[in-house]
């Protein structure tokens, strides 16, 4: 029984509705005055439904394709211009208890070393993050009670925050933890998190259970049910995504469509994120046992289907994938990068990928070789945190981004933290770039008051003072 705005995983996921959206789209795949309305009514930017990105999901004509790509393109640009965010993870434990097949971190796991970080190594990891030009991290560990309790995770985010190392601070954390109880996603909220991330890894409920043999995690709808929980909590930012690779990637996408409408009609906002990992090799896993890999052709139609889709969603994409595939995807309509990525318990420190990684990195280069590197695509590395820290968030953030005013916030914001990388951790390079680009891209700021505010902010933060904001 399908119900969007159902309570239940079973109704407001269900399975016969994403069986018989495909069958709908399978039909009118060769359907073009169809698909040509469809594309209309994405570049007004109201989104598709489920059951009409079925259609263009199974549409084979490349002229379609490549016209969907250019919508996602000028979405892209509409809503988050040549703005990208950075950011990385941190993981603070790999103790889980959960069965998870895909993962390296499953329980019966006994080749890799399991790790906890202390405090005093967290504000190690931190300080090395902060060395490189981070501001934004999403804090990652495996699900265990006994080890990773709620206060460690708590505590963890006071010592994060409260790290301060020369000009280097942690302004927003975003964390990335199991499915929780109320109580707990408000505790969180007051700790002062961003987004709560939480990925369903698949939404094939059959599946669900194969890939989840024991654990807490096995539990299908306590983990569907989680966003729920979390803005029921206050935690108006979260962030979606499965891992594709897991089941049928057009199942998996009217899922997540179908998951992204249900928080539209309950609380009024839709996830703040949608991320796009695939699932990709690890101690322990054999990427060879999967049989439902994404191509790279299929996976760049799969990112501007979801940006056409949710036109005001950010997306996200990680080091897993290679620099050409970021660069690609990018243009697609992604709007955050991971960038100098460990995904190995005290790897920033160590500085090196041990046996505890969760999962190999494709993209090695450090956080400055990313940073030129967007410079050098004309793009502007953002290590803006000020809607977090001003209360723009859930519907407020929407309202503004739907109205287009977000412009007057994300535009500035974006070259004054560029200037404070620039002046803290840049080389040559950089400056050189980004003087270029932050020239540039003063004459975008259309809002003559704002444009000058934002020049004498560059100004004094090249003589010393840091974090301003609009």
């Amino acid at each position: 029984m399908y119900n969007v705005k159902s309570k239940l995983a079973t109704e407001f996921i269900d399975n016969d509705e994403i069986l018989e959206s495909l069958k709908y789209g399978e039909k009118n795949k060769d359907n073009y005055e169809l698909h040509r309305q469809l594309l209309e009514k994405a570049r007004s930017l109201k989104g598709l439904a489920h059951r009409e990105a079925a259609i263009l999901l199974n549409c084979e004509d490349e002229k379609i394709i490549e016209e969907m790509k250019s919508i996602a393109r000028e979405i892209k640009e509409k809503f988050y211009g040549n703005r990208i965010v950075l950011f990385a993870p941190l993981y603070l434990s790999n103790y889980c208890v959960n069965g998870c097949v895909y993962c390296p971190y499953h329980s019966k796991n006994k080749s890799i070393p399991r790790i906890k970080l202390t405090q005093e190594e967290i504000r190690q990891e931190v300080i090395a993050l902060q060395d490189m030009g981070h501001k934004r991290i999403a804090v990652e560990l495996g699900e265990d009670p006994v080890n990773n309790p709620l206060d460690y995770v708590l505590e963890s985010i006071k010592t994060i925050y409260d790290t301060k190392h020369k000009n280097g601070s942690i302004r927003r954390i975003n964390v990335n933890i199991a499915a929780t109880d109320v109580e707990s996603y408000k505790k969180l909220k007051e700790a002062g998190i961003g987004t709560y991330i939480l990925f369903q890894e698949t939404y094939n409920k059959e599946n669900y259970e194969a890939l989840h043999p024991t654990g807490p995690k096995s539990n299908y709808a306590y983990h569907t049910e989680a966003m729920d929980r979390a803005m029921e909590a206050g935690i108006d930012d979260v962030g979606i995504g499965v891992l594709y690779g897991l089941e049928n990637y057009k199942y998996e996408l009217i899922g997540l469509l179908m998951h992204a409408e249900h928080l539209e009609a309950t609380f009024g906002v839709g996830p703040h994120t949608i991320s796009v990992p695939r699932i990709c090799p690890a101690d322990d896993i054999d990427t060879e046992d999967f049989k439902n890999a994404l191509d790279d052709e299929t996976f760049e139609k799969l990112i501007a289907l979801i940006r056409i889709a949710v036109p005001y969603t950010g997306m996200i994409i990680s080091t897993r994938e290679s620099m050409e595939m970021r660069r690609k995807a990018l243009d697609l309509g992604v709007s955050q990068i991971s960038g100098g990525s460990r995904t190995a318990v005290g790897g920033y420190i160590k500085d090196i990928e041990s046996e505890s990684a969760q999962f190999d990195v494709s993209d090695r280069r450090s956080l400055q070789e990313v940073v030129n590197w967007l410079l050098e695509l004309g793009h502007i590395p953002s290590f803006c945190t000020a809607c977090y820290r001003e209360g723009r968030t859930g519907d407020r953030f929407m309202s503004l981004l739907k109205s287009g005013q977000i412009v007057n916030c994300c535009h500035p914001n974006a070259l004054i933290t560029l200037e404070e990388y620039m002046c803290d951790y840049g080389n040559e390079k950089t400056l050189e770039e980004g003087n270029r680009i932050i020239e540039e891209n003063l004459r975008v700021i259309k809002n003559e008051k704002v444009r000058e505010r934002t020049k004498e902010y560059l100004e004094k933060i090249k003589s010393g003072e840091r974090d301003f904001r609009f």
